[in-house]
């Protein structure tokens, strides 16, 4: 299973350690979830600490834009060393528009859809993007309860990717833990994102080493 530790639980007064951490554990990649207040009801981080990230982390960056207009910031994305840059559909006007953009900046292209987005939404765009994430809790706020329906999405969403020929692989982010990941796992998932199960663990590595062995 691929890993993508969540910055958001991260403690930022002590973020190069945390980092570090993360550069010498099994995680694959680093997300981080940036919040405008608007199109979430929370505001997390901008573009100078994902320099300061960027600077630290050897892991590439998985960057979840929960904001409203992403298409203005895919050169501040791309500046700031992001591998994967993921928009939300539901903020987005003209998707596919947005999905060539960032492609054409010569990053990966992802989708995020929330938990009341059914997936055939995502019928007409599957086939052009590298990633496709569900959240599995309402955007906005770590430490939330799993919402368990997403194991029928992700399900949903590997035949859909079949159907279509995509080469996009499925990202959840939401309450995953061992317990969830199993499941998630089990469903079909090939990334998991966890926020607090991996940085409030007495021992974060180890945790990482539980979700990568799923």
């Amino acid at each position: 299973m691929i890993v993508s530790p969540s910055l958001l639980s991260a403690d930022f007064g002590n973020l190069a350690r945390d980092i570090e951490m993360i550069n010498h554990s099994k995680a694959q990649m680093l997300h981080l979830d940036v919040m405008d207040g608007v199109f979430v009801p929370n505001i997390s981080f901008g573009f100078p600490v994902m320099k300061y990230v960027q600077q630290l982390c050897k892991k590439p960056l998985d960057v979840h834009l929960m904001i409203v207009e992403p298409q203005k910031f895919v050169s501040q994305v791309r500046d700031c060393g992001a591998e994967i840059m993921n928009v939300h559909l539901e903020a987005c006007n003209h998707l596919d528009r947005v999905v060539q953009q960032i492609h054409d900046a010569g990053m990966k292209a992802g989708v995020t859809i929330n938990p009341a987005t059914p997936v055939c939404l995502l019928r007409d765009i599957v086939a052009q993007l590298d990633l496709v994430l569900l959240m599995s809790v309402n955007p906005g706020f770590g430490g939330q309860q799993f919402i368990p329906n997403t194991l029928n999405k992700v399900r949903e969403l590997k035949a859909l990717l079949s159907e279509k020929n995509s080469h996009a692989v499925i990202e959840v982010d939401g309450g995953v833990n061992a317990e969830t990941g199993k499941l998630l796992a089990e469903a079909g998932a090939d990334i998991l994102v966890a926020g607090n199960y991996v940085f409030k663990a007495q021992d974060p590595i180890a945790a990482i080493d539980t979700l990568v062995n799923l």
